[in-house]
C-alpha cells in the first residue's frame, strides 16, 4: 500500500494563465512530502492533478511506473483529504468512514470492522455510532483521514487539511498525521502554506513559486543550504547580503567576512543570515548595531539591529531571553559563520 509518484514536464494553462511550468518532481514510495508555497503558486493545482481532478495541458504523471495522466480519480490509487473534510452529516461516522469501500461492492460487515479499525487508528475507538456534528473541528478531521486510509490507497494527498484549526490542534495534528503515515506506510503527499508545518511533517519538501519549483529535498538541507533567495525567504526568517568572493572571503556591505564556504573569485552572491545565526557572544564580527526593535518571544528575544557601518543595513538576532537588549541600545554582534548559506542563483 505505497507507490512512488514521478511527475514529468507537468504543466497547466487556464486561458493566458499558466499555473504550473513544466514540473519534474519525484516522490518516493512511502514518503510524506509536503508542498509548500504562497497562495497562487500551483501547489493545489499540482495536487488536484496527481489526484486526477485536473488534467495537465502537458506533461506525464506516473504511479508506481504506471502512467495515469488521463486516468479518472476514482480508477488511480490515491485518495484525497480536503480542507473542508466534505462529511455526511447524516451518517454515522462509521458509515462515513465506510462510504468509499461501500461505493466498491465491500458487504456491510467486513466495511464496518474495517472502517472501525480505521477510526482506533486515528484515535477515535468505539466511536462509529456517532455523527459529525458531535465532533470537534480535530475529531472531524480524523474521521476524514479514517475515511481516506479505508480503501487502502497506495498515495494519499491532503489539501490543506489543518488550516482551519487552531494552534496549539494544529501542532498536535502535525504529530499525528507523521505518526499515522508511518504506520500505514503510504506515500503522502501534503499542500500548505505554513512553514512551520511542513518542517514538523516532512521527509521531503519541495517550495513552489509561480508554477515551478524553487527548491526540494530534506527539510534540514532546504532550510539551511536553500538554492534560491526565494526559497530561503519563505522558509523562515532570513537578511540578506550581497557579497562578492574575493581573497578567499567575502566583500560585504558590514565589511570582508571570511566564511568556511568557497565560491569562486569574483563571483556574485548572496548571503542569507538567519536570525539564530547571529548574536552578541563568540563568532565572527559583524560590527556595532544599534537596537531598533526588541520582541520578546518566551523562548529568545528577536532584536533587529541598524548597523553602524553600513546605513540602511538592519540584522535580525535571536537573543536569550534573559539578555538586556532595549531600544537604542548598541550591540556587538557576531555571526556563526559556519550556517550561513551562501546563493549562487536567484
Amino acid at each position: 500500500m505505497t507507490a512512488r509518484l514521478e511527475l514529468r514536464g507537468v504543466a497547466r494553462r487556464y486561458g493566458e494563465t499558466v499555473a504550473l511550468h513544466g514540473v519534474d518532481l519525484c516522490v518516493e514510495a512511502g514518503e510524506y512530502c509536503v508542498l509548500l508555497g504562497p497562495s497562487g503558486c500551483g501547489k493545489t493545482t499540482l495536487l488536484n492533478i496527481l489526484g486526477g481532478f485536473v488534467d495537465p495541458t502537458a506533461g506525464a504523471v506516473l504511479i508506481g511506473g504506471r502512467d495515469m495522466t488521463r486516468t479518472p480519480p476514482e480508477k488511480r490509487p490515491t485518495t484525497t483529504v480536503f480542507q473542508d473534510y466534505a462529511l455526511f452529516p447524516h451518517m454515522s461516522l462509521r458509515d462515513n468512514v465506510a462510504f468509499g469501500l461501500r461505493m466498491r461492492g465491500v458487504g456491510r460487515g467486513p466495511r464496518h470492522a474495517r472502517a472501525e479499525a480505521m477510526l482506533d487508528l486515528v484515535g477515535l475507538p468505539g466511536a462509529g455510532a456517532r455523527r459529525p456534528a458531535a465532533l470537534s473541528g480535530g475529531q472531524r478531521q480524523r474521521v476524514a483521514l479514517a475515511r481516506a486510509l479505508a480503501v487502502e490507497p497506495d498515495v494519499l494527498l491532503l489539501d490543506e487539511p489543518l488550516g482551519a484549526l487552531d494552534l496549539n490542534l494544529r501542532r498536535a495534528m502535525q504529530a499525528e498525521l507523521k505518526a499515522i503515515q508511518r504506520r500505514v506506510g503510504a506515500t503522502f503527499v501534503h499542500v500548505t502554506h505554513d512553514q512551520e508545518e511542513a518542517m514538523a511533517i516532512a521527509d521531503r519538501i519541495v517550495v513552489m513559486n509561480a508554477g515551478r519549483i524553487e527548491d526540494e529535498g530534506p527539510p534540514e538541507r532546504v532550510y539551511r543550504r536553500p538554492r534560491t533567495r526565494f526559497a530561503a525567504a519563505f522558509l523562515g526568517e532570513t537578511t540578506f547580503l550581497e557579497a562578492v568572493a574575493r581573497g578567499g572571503a567575502f566583500d560585504t556591505p558590514l565589511g570582508p567576512l571570511a566564511l568556511p564556504h568557497p565560491a569562486p573569485e569574483g563571483a556574485r552572491v548572496t548571503l542569507s543570515l538567519r536570525p539564530e545565526h547571529v548574536g552578541v557572544g563568540d563568532g565572527l564580527s559583524l560590527g556595532r548595531g544599534e537596537v531598533i526593535e526588541t520582541v520578546f518571544q518566551g523562548v529568545h528575544r528577536r532584536v533587529r539591529c541598524a548597523m553602524a557601518a553600513a546605513p540602511g543595513v538592519e540584522l535580525l538576532a535571536l537573543l536569550p531571553v534573559g539578555a538586556d537588549a532595549q531600544v537604542g541600545d548598541v550591540l556587538d554582534l557576531t555571526l556563526d559563520a559556519p550556517h550561513v548559506a551562501v546563493l549562487t542563483e536567484d
